[in-house]
């Protein structure tokens, strides 16, 4: 066979293969399916945020002065913004890191699948993990804590864009620190501990009102307090609006700053992925 004969041959396979998009659902399906197939992980992810919210809306309950709301209903908007960022940032932080360290990510480069494939798998992951973790604690927040589904349909149109803006950016950023453990061993302390850190000064467990002035202002720079004012703007009454350190939901500078971390991580992204592990070269 002649080299021109081998390299049409080569076109015609290459040209047969599906397109990225059709790779990158297939590799969302098979993403979802491991993920439900190690049972600790899948009991891990959705009970975490949902136990956090029983335990501190059962120690915390009292009415919040001059809001027209309970402590426990805040922390309801609080915890669905945490878990939306558990499933995407930490999941992808820790998940990516670990197939790396695994030579899992060299093998699927050596494929003749697009890298965007990949990575259209991991947000089909994340919205899947995202979509069910928000829905089960809003389930609680509206049976045991009186939470009230908004009326008005531009209500949940805010909570759609927030919700896909807030993933998004936090999915891109999860991509980005999973280059930064050395290994699999430290991937979870190299994740855990920002996020963690960023749940107190963001108002995930601790009111806004009571969180010190230049910690607010540490926590303004990253997307969670954004998530989290946003969630409260939706699904609190306008009356806790004087929670909030600017005494308004500010949807509009939510919707920039959330976007500008989605520019942000996505530049993270292309600056500081690796196929390989660094010990590798």
């Amino acid at each position: 066979m002649t080299t021109t004969a081998v390299r049409a041959t080569a076109r015609e396979r290459a040209g047969s293969l599906p397109g990225a998009w059709r790779l990158g659902l297939l590799r969302g399906g098979l993403e979802i399916k491991q993920f439900f197939r190690q049972r600790e992980q899948v009991v891990f992810t959705f009970s975490f945020p949902v136990v956090f919210l029983f335990l501190f809306a059962s120690i915390f309950h009292d009415d919040v002065r001059g809001s027209g709301v309970t402590a426990s209903q805040l922390y309801v908007p609080a915890m669905m913004a945490s878990g939306i960022m558990s499933t995407s940032f930490q999941s992808l932080g820790i998940s990516i890191a670990v197939e790396r360290d695994e030579k899992v990510l060299r093998r699927l480069r050596g494929t003749p699948m697009p890298p965007t494939a990949y990575f259209l798998g991991k947000i089909w992951l994340v919205l899947f993990t995202g979509v069910l973790e928000t829905a089960i604690l809003l389930f609680a927040g509206t049976v045991f804590y009186d939470v009230h589904l908004p009326a008005d349909p531009g209500r949940w149109f805010d909570f759609a864009w927030i919700f896909v803006l807030g993933l998004t950016a936090c999915a891109l950023l999860g991509i980005a620190i999973s280059s930064v453990p050395k290994s699999a061993k430290s991937a979870s302390s190299v994740v855990v501990l920002p996020f963690l850190v960023l749940q107190f000064i963001s108002g995930v467990y601790i009111s806004i009102g009571t969180i010190p002035g230049w910690m607010l202002d540490i926590g303004a720079l990253f997307p969670l307090k954004w998530l989290c004012q946003g969630l409260r703007g939706v699904f609190l009454p306008d009356s806790a609006r004087v929670l909030e350190q600017a005494g308004s939901w500010e949807f509009g500078r939510i919707a920039l700053v959330l976007a500008a971390w989605c520019a942000g991580g996505l530049a993270l992204c292309l600056l500081t992925f690796r196929w390989k592990n660094r010990r590798e070269g």
